[in-house]
């Protein structure tokens, strides 16, 4: 098949890296254009990246002559790609203008970052959870004036590990979750090369991690309901979430420690079972990038561990242990993601992925 011609904007940042490795042999999506700051601008990729290249492997072969382009030159990039990824590092403000003014011009836009997360008609994806909210896209296109341009986002890395574990259990109605997440070091685009000081060290705080950690499950678990402009997605009022959330030592791989309070406790039976039979939307589409299966569960009380189940279904699935009855709520259990994978680049690949299948994105 004739493949997706995309970009990719903050190419030379680490989520921009995961991107092109995991592109390097993607079977629908090929990287034709790779673009970062306007000091990166005019250098061929290789060149942009040296000395802060984050992986063992080289450089995909495809990639590593591009010349990076000006991520503000919109109307070059535009004419050039059928979408792009984004993971610029800038402030909010300006990270929103920018993917608006690039769906402005025809070009959807799968989001990393977190500028417009919490605008009601750009979905907030999790493949296997919330696929039906990508019907507030044609929303989104009115009120930005696009015919083919949007923006759909991937939600916080730290959430990925507990929510997609919650998700299944919702009949039981959820009230109360703490969770406290042990967050590894490349979720601030670091590894122990470039930040010594986190060998042998944990950091109790990560700025803005907490309220997200609380605010965007509710999202992820919202309705698409039809307003006065259109479909938009209105936020769960349950569960209450506490969260904390801490930096590790860790490389790759973001831990969650999970206590649930439920309205109709289930059995641990019941649990085990929700997981084990979980079935998903980027499953039956057979999306290429789809785990098979999404969630695992541990016997061993000693699983999972970072170093040994962060690469579980090449990274996209999602490892659970320790289920066990709290003495303060229900349930308490662990989860584990790859925060740069699922989290993070691969998590967008998948939501790509599913908005091809349904006609959000086409080729031009």
């Amino acid at each position: 098949m004739e493949k997706y011609r995309v970009g990719i904007i903050g190419a030379t940042g680490m989520v921009g890296q995961r991107f092109i490795s995991l592109l390097e042999h993607h079977p629908w999506f090929e990287v034709v254009l790779v673009a970062a700051s306007q000091r990166s601008a005019g250098k061929t990729y290789e060149e942009a990246v040296q000395g802060k290249w984050a992986f063992d492997w080289a450089i995909p072969e495809k990639v590593r002559e591009l010349v990076v382009v000006d991520a503000a030159q919109v109307d070059k990039i535009a004419q050039a790609v059928d979408f792009v990824f984004c993971a610029v590092d800038m402030k909010k403000e300006e990270i929103r203008a920018l993917e608006e003014e690039y769906a402005k011009h025809e070009v959807p836009v799968i989001s990393n970052n977190s500028a417009c997360r919490g605008i009601e008609d750009v979905p907030m994806l999790i493949p296997e959870l919330n696929p039906g909210h990508a019907e507030v896209i044609p929303s989104q296109r009115k009120r930005l004036g696009t015919t083919r341009g949007f923006i759909a986002v991937k939600p916080n890395c730290s959430i990925q590990s507990y929510v997609p574990a919650l998700t299944p259990l919702m009949e039981f109605g959820p009230e109360k979750v703490m969770v406290c997440t042990y967050q590894a070091i490349s979720g601030a685009g670091k590894t122990f090369r470039t930040w010594p000081e986190m060998v042998d060290n944990v950091i109790p705080y990560i700025g803005g991690e907490d309220e997200k950690s609380e605010n965007e499950p509710l999202k992820i678990w919202g309705e698409v309901q039809e307003g006065t402009n259109g479909k938009r997605i209105v936020n769960r009022d349950l569960p209450v979430i506490s969260a904390q959330c801490l930096r590790v030592a860790a490389s790759d791989g973001h831990m969650a420690a999970v206590s649930v309070g439920f309205s109709k406790k289930p059995t641990k039976e019941e649990i085990l079972e929700k997981w084990a039979n979980f079935t998903t939307e980027p499953q039956r589409l057979e999306l290429p990038s789809a785990p098979k299966p999404f969630l695992q569960y541990f016997e061993d009380p000693s699983r999972p561990q970072t170093k040994l189940d962060r690469d579980f279904e090449r990274g996209f699935g999602i490892s659970i242990g320790r289920l066990r009855e709290d003495r303060i709520l229900d349930w308490r259990f662990v989860c584990l993601s790859h925060n740069t994978i699922r989290g993070a680049a691969g998590g967008g690949i998948l939501s790509a992925e599913l908005l091809c299948k349904l006609g959000y994105i086409e080729k031009r």
